[in-house]
């Protein structure tokens, strides 16, 4: 894979990196591009009912995760880090910053995708944006230890959560994945742990579809039929050009 534009995705649990980015990440793969998940946990505690009701224990829990989202990432084209932090809750460490420090200087990062800033459903995701944020910022840093060159000033962008407008998110930035729905499919169905969600995210990637072909008008071209994901920056674009 080409090393001039990689993605790195940060997120808490392996689904959301599928449910929110998938389409993001399968894009950046298909252009032969570097695409890198840190998976923070396996969501073995909060996102794995049905494993708990039909009986498993912990471990058993997070090696069926661990293999789904594996086989997720497989499907998108990416490589996955999974980092065994822990959930619900997720919280921030030395050890853990550390990590994703170096993962930064290693992979140095075109783009981040991560959480947004609020989800008062799941603790957990909020907790993931600000440790992705502050291991960027530390990664930019000289002064901070760690292997590798730092970092130039990636920009950042939240997926979209669950309840987008219970947690304030409004998108700025629309994808088109259309050529890549069929491998965000494929990563969907991996996830049987959270099965249930499949028929949701194909209906908000049909809306967000409808929506992007209205916002673009008729000179991108969209398909008759558009799928998208929605994006919102962390920070302001830089540009000599608005467009």
């Amino acid at each position: 894979m080409s090393n001039q534009s990689p993605l790195l995705v940060v997120t808490a649990h392996p689904g959301d990196f599928v449910w929110r980015a998938g389409g993001a990440i399968a894009l950046a793969a298909s252009r032969g591009e570097r695409a890198v998940i840190a998976c923070l946990s396996f969501g073995e505690r909060g996102e794995s009912a049905s494993a708990w009701r039909s009986g498993k224990g912990l471990a058993e829990i997070k090696e069926l995760r661990r293999a789904e989202g594996q086989t997720a990432a497989d499907a998108l084209g990416a490589e996955v880090q999974f980092f065994d932090a822990g959930d619900y809750p997720l919280r921030e460490s030395d050890d853990l910053i550390a990590r994703l420090i170096d993962l930064y200087r290693e992979v140095q990062p075109a783009v981040v995708l991560t959480h947004a800033a609020a989800d008062p459903y799941n603790m957990d995701h909020p907790k993931a944006a600000e440790i992705a944020l502050h291991a960027r910022v530390l990664a930019q840093a000289p002064g901070v230890a760690g292997p590798g060159e730092v970092i130039g000033a990636p920009p950042v962008f939240a997926f979209e959560p669950h309840q987008s407008e219970v947690c304030g998110f409004v998108p700025n930035v629309l994808l088109d994945i259309s050529e890549v729905w069929e491998k965000k499919v494929a990563a969907m169905n991996a996830l049987g742990a959270q099965g249930h969600l499949v028929e949701y995210y194909t209906d908000l990637g049909k809306r967000r579809g409808v929506q992007a072909k209205r916002n673009s008008g008729p000179n991108l071209g969209l398909p008759v039929h558009a799928f998208a994901e929605a994006y919102q920056r962390y920070y302001p674009q830089v540009t000599s050009e608005l467009a």
